[in-house]
């Protein structure tokens, strides 16, 4: 059974930071490129970063300088470094992991609130 369970979540005032955590179980973490993605209330879900299993990174203009992705194979865990955080950041955030296109395995998300 898959699980990727996120952590970290929680309310900071702008300008703060936070590190979210996604524990992967049940698959082989190490051969998946793992994503964050979030969804803002009467939003749709939206791509913020990715890093490949060779540990090449990708992410969204809207976070580019702000955000970094990081993983540690050996703890089955992909990490979210968000820095100078915004209210139009605030979002359920999930992780997700993919062998090829589509990703195929989700969690259940993290809440981050950013409060002006």
């Amino acid at each position: 059974q898959v699980q990727l369970v996120e952590s970290g979540g929680d309310l900071v005032q702008a300008g703060g930071s936070l590190r979210l955590s996604c524990a992967a179980s049940g698959i082989a973490f190490s051969i998946h490129e793992m994503g964050w993605h979030r969804q803002a209330p009467g939003m749709q879900r939206e791509f913020v970063a990715a890093i490949t299993s060779g540990g090449s990174t990708n992410y969204a203009d809207s976070v580019k300088g702000r955000f970094t992705v990081s993983r540690d194979n050996a703890k089955n865990t992909v990490y979210l470094q968000m820095n100078s955080l915004k209210p139009e950041d605030t979002a359920v955030y999930y992780c997700a992991a993919r062998r090829r296109v589509v990703y195929t395995y989700w969690g259940q998300g993290t809440q981050v609130t950013v409060s002006s």
